[in-house]
């Protein structure tokens, strides 16, 4: 049974403001080293590269049919490559689904109020 208790209104009163708020980007400092959430669906790929907890960019695109055979290729680079599944993954995993996979949402701007 689902209840609507003060934990709820408080969620969704953050999901209100996130939905209308632009993500702020920061420039990449000096120090430190960089994070990269990235993302591969059917045809596209979206990543988030970050540094110190904090966006520094986003990027999304489609796959050109031989770009799909890369994987060949990442083996001769020495990365370290940690999978994090969709659930935790979910900006760039949204990214690499962006195109016509995502479906819209629309806010009405009583309800944002």
């Amino acid at each position: 049974k689902f209840v609507w208790n003060e934990e709820r209104e408080k969620s969704f009163e953050e999901l209100k403001q996130r939905l209308v708020s632009t993500p702020v980007l920061t420039l990449p400092s000096g120090s430190g080293g960089f994070q990269i959430y990235s993302d591969a669906f059917k045809k596209g790929l979206g990543c988030v590269l970050m540094q110190h907890g904090k966006v520094i960019a986003y990027a999304s695109r489609q796959l050109k049919p031989y770009e799909r055979r890369w994987l060949e290729l990442l083996k001769d680079y020495d990365t370290n490559i940690q999978y994090h599944p969709g659930k935790t993954n979910v900006v760039a995993d949204a990214l690499s689904r962006k195109s016509g996979m995502v479906a819209g949402i629309k806010v009405e701007e009583e309800i944002i109020r």
